[in-house]
């Protein structure tokens, strides 16, 4: 997974996701810490992008530290830190796969399909690894990835998707192309963005490649580094994996 292309899109990302429900995600996820780990307080955030779940966790009480290797997705992040004044968010820069703090944390989190960018096992398994080594006894790994059976049963297609604010207009399509042989979506953006004052327009290009996973390969893989596969379940319905969703929670523990 590059930076490159999310300092790219890093530029444009707050808008095209503005329809996200960011706070919904994060009580989500904070029912999952009330069941799996009761008790805590400190979680860290594997590819936090701009912070939106960091506070949200945090304005629940939770101590967050987000993580991102993109500068330009940080720099955003800490305006929108600056704005919420949360004093309980921190952040650093860093890469899933590699990063080392010097402590522990009660809950390890990763948003927004992160998992799904470890497009090898290396990869895989040194994202998973990071999630193992910063949790204390008790403590889950929480992950959302893209399904395999729902991804495989519903094929990718063409997705085009608009959104604007007071200076721009947005434009985004998404062409996806399938490699089932190696379990990986190549999403191919092509992005249109039009400034309002100057009527200057700006294309941008990126290749996303999302890997897609069943369950037995997760926790396979969960369990070369430690971890345990607890649950799975789909992403913010609490309901059991099935084909009619891409979107899928696992919950991991020591």
């Amino acid at each position: 997974m590059s930076s490159d292309v999310f300092d790219l899109y890093s530029t444009y990302y707050d808008l095209l996701y503005r329809d996200k429900n960011y706070q919904a995600e994060a009580q989500f996820v904070r029912s999952l810490l009330d069941r799996y780990a009761p008790g805590a307080t400190t979680v860290l955030e594997l590819g936090c992008g701009t912070a939106r779940h960091a506070i949200f966790l945090a304005e629940a009480g939770f101590s967050v530290r987000g993580i991102d290797q993109s500068a330009e997705m940080l720099a955003q992040a800490r305006q929108h830190l600056a704005r919420a004044d949360r004093a309980n968010v921190s952040l650093d820069r860093g890469d899933a796969r590699t990063y080392r703090a010097a402590r522990t944390f009660d809950a390890v989190i990763s948003l927004f399909h992160v998992l799904s960018y470890q497009t090898s096992d290396e990869d895989l398994l040194a994202m998973l690894r990071t999630a193992a080594t910063h949790l204390a006894p008790g403590g889950i790994f929480v992950c959302d990835f893209w399904f395999a059976p729902a991804v495989l049963g519903q094929q990718p297609s063409v997705r085009i998707k608009r959104m604007e604010s007071d200076r721009f207009a947005v434009t985004r399509i998404a062409d996806p192309s399938l490699d089932a042989a190696a379990s990986i979506c190549a999403v191919n953006y092509t992005i249109f963005v039009r400034d309002k004052e100057s009527d200057r327009i700006e294309q941008v290009n990126e290749t996303h490649r999302m890997r897609y996973f069943n369950l037995n390969e997760l926790r396979m893989a969960a369990q070369a580094v430690g971890l345990r596969l607890l649950d799975s379940c789909e992403w913010l319905t609490g309901k059991a994996p099935s084909i009619e969703t891409w979107g899928v929670c696992a919950i991991f523990g020591r």
